[in-house]
């Protein structure tokens, strides 16, 4: 058994998300598009979640895997809410949840108890709608950005509007919780944050928790 929970019975565990399947082993996260996951998958014992409903056709007839979807739950939760976010917010009793990954979903926990969240743009959509604006406004963001005084440069400015607006609403509803985060962008948002925590094997612990908690297996 590996991880903070143990991988049963030496099964994967997979999080498919709307572009790619990430999948763990107990010691390391593989990000793997739906179709290279498949080939090289499919022959493996298997248990997962998945927010990309228009693959579950192709992937519910092999039999060595198994869709736990349906049987992960949180006190608290509302009906439409993502399995990976119920995933992420069963890895740790108390908290604020942040995913940052083609939207940001920040969640907050306590006591085991789902208190709710919010939804924002992803980083890469924040950009794309500055370049829909105008051609100008087309700029990557600034990995380098400081928040500590107001920049000069249309790059910088754009980058200061995104990080600095997204900063402002997490803090104000995370008082003296740790922050953890996870996501494609989650490593570089969090260097913005004190008592900041990465991760990306968050929803895996919560999708462990959840088999050890309910025997799914």
């Amino acid at each position: 058994m590996d991880g903070k929970y143990g991988i049963m019975n030496n099964i994967l565990l997979a999080d498919i998300g709307n572009t790619h399947f990430h999948i763990y082993d107990g010691r390391e996260v593989e990000h793997l598009s739906h179709e290279n996951a498949i080939e090289r998958y499919a022959h493996l014992p298997m248990q997962y979640i998945s927010v990309k409903h228009s693959l579950g056709e192709k992937i519910e007839h092999i039999k060595v895997w198994e869709n736990i979807s349906s049987q992960l739950y949180i006190d608290g939760e509302y009906d439409t809410m993502g399995v990976d976010r119920k995933a992420l917010c069963l890895s740790h009793s108390d908290g604020v949840f942040v995913d940052a990954g083609s939207a940001i979903t920040v969640d907050v926990v306590k006591e085991g108890k789902y208190k709710g969240g919010f939804i924002l743009p992803g980083l890469k959509a924040y950009l794309q709608s500055y370049k829909a604006i105008s051609a100008v406004l087309d700029v990557s963001l600034e990995k380098k950005l400081s928040l500590c005084a107001l920049p000069f440069t249309t790059k910088e400015q754009i980058s200061y509007g995104i990080i600095a607006s997204i900063k402002a609403l997490i803090e104000k509803h995370s008082g003296v919780d740790i922050l953890y985060f996870t996501g494609g962008d989650g490593k570089f948002l969090s260097t913005f944050f004190d008592n900041a925590l990465y991760d990306e094997t968050l929803v895996f612990q919560g999708m462990m928790r959840a088999i050890k908690d309910k025997k799914i297996c």
